[in-house]
């Protein structure tokens, strides 16, 4: 399984930086999850620390979404931190090389962490502007094999609308591919969303924020919205 954090979950109140408690909170549960002996992938946004597409009106494009690359950088060694210190091993594999710090992103190498039953956390998105972590979640799941993708989002679903600005606002229980695509819904990007449709890819989003979801999650319970190939 592959699950997708955004950076912005380990910020915790401030809005900002990295929540100590928030990072330990994940840490647990994630050790949780990998006591189930799944074979565990993450990939971690930056949006926490900076977030290159929201810099493009002061910096250029290309080179705001590197510096976002590198805050990714910033959040995996972070949590691969917090699992250490649980005694859940794991590996840093960058799309972007930085020998000292973490591991070059090969496909055999990530798929032979996963065998030997390591958690593998994939940073520094694909390595190329122009693309989301969103866009890289979709195209490492793809790579390693999942057979799933979790949305960890602050919010436990899809809406038709911000359910943060409007109460009313309706969850889906599970919608298509071409549902999320032509209502504009902002579960990924749609370069991520086309990839996930090509390949036929699920994707679960749920709230990230209660504690226990993503063991929830992981074991199959009724959570959040269902993305997938046929109609909602």
């Amino acid at each position: 399984m592959l699950l997708k954090i955004s950076g912005e979950a380990l910020a915790g109140p401030a809005g900002y930086g990295i929540d100590p408690e928030v990072l330990a909170a994940f840490g647990a549960e994630l050790k949780d999850v990998h006591g189930l002996g799944c074979e565990l992938a993450l990939v971690i946004g930056g949006g926490n620390i900076f977030r290159g597409f929201a810099g493009r009106s002061h910096i250029d494009r290309a080179t705001g979404d590197y510096m976002g690359m590198l805050a990714t950088v910033i959040n995996a060694l972070a949590l691969q931190d917090a699992l250490e210190k649980l005694d859940v091993p794991t590996r840093v594999l960058s799309a972007i090389e930085m020998q000292e710090v973490a591991e070059p992103y090969i496909r055999r190498r990530a798929t032979r962490h996963l065998e030997k039953g390591r958690v593998v956390i994939f940073a520094a998105g694909t390595g190329n502007p122009f693309f989301t972590t969103d866009t890289a979640a979709s195209l490492r799941a793809m790579e390693i094999g999942a057979e799933v993708i979790f949305k960890a989002t602050r919010v436990d679903g899809v809406y038709d609308a911000d359910p943060m600005k409007h109460p009313e606002a309706r969850r889906f229980d599970q919608l298509s591919y071409i549902d999320v695509l032509n209502r504009q819904l902002q579960v990924m990007d749609a370069t991520a969303i086309s990839l996930c449709m090509d390949n036929d890819m699920p994707i679960l989003v749920f709230n990230i924020m209660r504690p226990g979801n993503i063991k929830k999650a992981v074991t199959g319970a009724r959570i959040g919205t269902l993305v997938h190939g046929g109609r909602a």
